[in-house]
């Protein structure tokens, strides 16, 4: 095995944890390259928090191990806490003070001289759009303040690793472009980030590797272009107006492959996986101007992460992410 204090920024071999009788982790392996994003994906109660908690030292694994910066989280966990920042679930700041004085307060528990602490937090609230609030106690920020107060609170140190569980949960667009943004800035001055999310799209945008977990183990990783490979194929969507008209529409895109469409009943979207692209289009339309079926906003995409996590786990799509409580494990 490779010396982890000169391998990647985080690995995990063979991570066990249970709950009573519940089994949370049963062999989660994992590896992030330093300067990458690492996106983690499951539907709720997969695992990913419970990974998180591991990896930062808040929950000691049943078995296996893991390594942070080249820290081991058994043998050597003040190393690993040196080295890591870390954003929960839940906005960990506190109201009694300002925003800036919770990230002053960051600050010097990194040992931050004085000057340096003020210089970085008025930086980071610069860099979150808080500078208005920064003087006002947290306790009069909105939802979205508070996690992008806690955001800046897990990079004050610039730490080599940062760990961010469901990030961007909470905000709203500008809010969560802004986190991106910062994500990429991390990771574009060498910082290794470790980023689980209930948002595909994130993933997408922001992870260079992904790995899906699926009751407690890994069910597949890679890029996101190669998980979508594995899905295969394109899908085929378009939308029928009129109501009466849409079974026997779903029957001709049932035609097209071995898999029966997917119809929102609110809209009347169907939408079908097929192997054949333009072919298949240009078929379906035939057969449906035959069938005087109407139809509207046709589209043929490639598969999305959305389609990935719809085959490996065979869950909705809106199961996606850790939920609250110990439905997050």
């Amino acid at each position: 095995m490779t010396d982890p204090q000169s391998g990647p920024a985080i690995r995990a071999e063979g991570l066990t944890k249970s709950f009573g009788t519940r089994r949370a982790l049963a062999g989660v392996d994992l590896e992030a390259a330093p300067g990458t994003v690492l996106g983690v994906l499951g539907p709720n109660g997969a695992g990913k928090t419970t990974t998180v908690r591991v990896l930062s030292t808040l929950l000691r694994p049943d078995g296996g191990r893991a390594w942070v910066a080249g820290h081991d989280v058994l043998a050597d966990p003040e190393g690993v806490r040196r080295n890591l920042g870390l954003s929960g679930q839940y906005a960990a700041v506190d109201e009694k003070l300002t925003g800036r004085e919770n990230l002053y307060l960051v600050g010097r528990l990194y040992n931050l001289g004085r000057h340096a602490a003020r210089r970085r937090a008025g930086q980071l609230l610069g860099d979150f759009d808080l500078e208005e609030a920064a003087d006002r106690p947290s306790r009069t920020y909105s939802g979205g303040m508070r996690r992008r107060l806690d955001l800046a609170g897990a990079l004050v140190a610039r730490p080599p690793v940062v760990v961010l569980d469901e990030p961007t949960t909470g905000l709203d667009p500008r809010g969560r472009a802004d986190t991106w943004r910062a994500v990429r800035e991390l990771v574009a001055d060498g910082t290794t980030v470790l980023l689980t999310t209930q948002y595909l799209e994130e993933a997408d945008q922001l992870a260079d590797t992904i790995v899906v977990i699926e009751s407690g183990g890994v069910v597949a990783r890679g890029s996101a272009a190669e998980l979508k490979a594995r899905v295969g194929g394109e899908r085929l969507s378009l939308t029928v107006p009129e109501p009466q008209a849409r079974g026997a529409a779903a029957e001709v895109l049932s035609s097209l492959g071995r898999h029966r469409p997917d119809l929102d009943h609110r809209t009347g979207r169907l939408t079908v996986a097929t192997d054949h692209g333009a072919q298949s289009l240009e078929y379906a339309l035939g057969c449906l101007r035959l069938a005087q079926i109407e139809v509207r906003d046709v589209a043929l995409a490639p598969p999305t992460l959305d389609d990935v996590f719809l085959s490996l786990t065979g869950g909705p799509v809106t199961a996606v992410g850790t939920g609250a409580g110990s439905g997050g494990r």
